[in-house]
């Protein structure tokens, strides 16, 4: 066997040592609870910092919490302009703003509990921590 030939096998083997090295850690990743518990909070850890330093995300979240402000506040007015009428139909109406209004609170309140990581403590001044349930 000559040099050349000495060469190529050589490589070869140690090209397949490499491919099942490669293939055990894949089977690893893939399977083995400890490691896929590093890897996913890894990838946990790296979309959080994504998701805190990206713009549109910033404001994605910003501008879903303002729509949702306008709306509670639109129907908590209305709400508040028909709750003492002598009208059956206003007090319907006031009744049913309420319930949405409270629904948009609730669900308000929940996304900001979800997405609060984006402003770390910084939250913008025209931004609620949270809306009131009316009772």
């Amino acid at each position: 066997m000559g040099d050349s030939e000495r060469t190529w096998a050589v490589v070869g083997i140690l090209g397949g040592i490499i491919l099942v090295c490669a293939i055990v850690i894949a089977l690893m990743i893939r399977y083995n609870p400890s490691v896929r518990a590093i890897w996913n909070q890894n990838e946990y850890n790296l979309q959080k910092v994504d998701d805190s330093t990206t713009y549109e995300t910033k404001k994605k979240v910003e501008d879903t919490c303002r729509s949702m402000i306008i709306s509670y506040m639109s129907d908590k007015i209305t709400y508040e302009q028909y709750k003492n009428s002598d009208s059956k139909e206003q007090l319907n109406w006031a009744e049913s703003a309420r319930i949405r209004a409270n629904k948009t609170a609730i669900s308000y309140n929940e996304y900001i509990l979800k997405n609060q990581f984006v402003w770390v403590g910084n939250i913008p001044d025209d931004i609620k921590t949270e809306l009131e349930i009316i009772e």
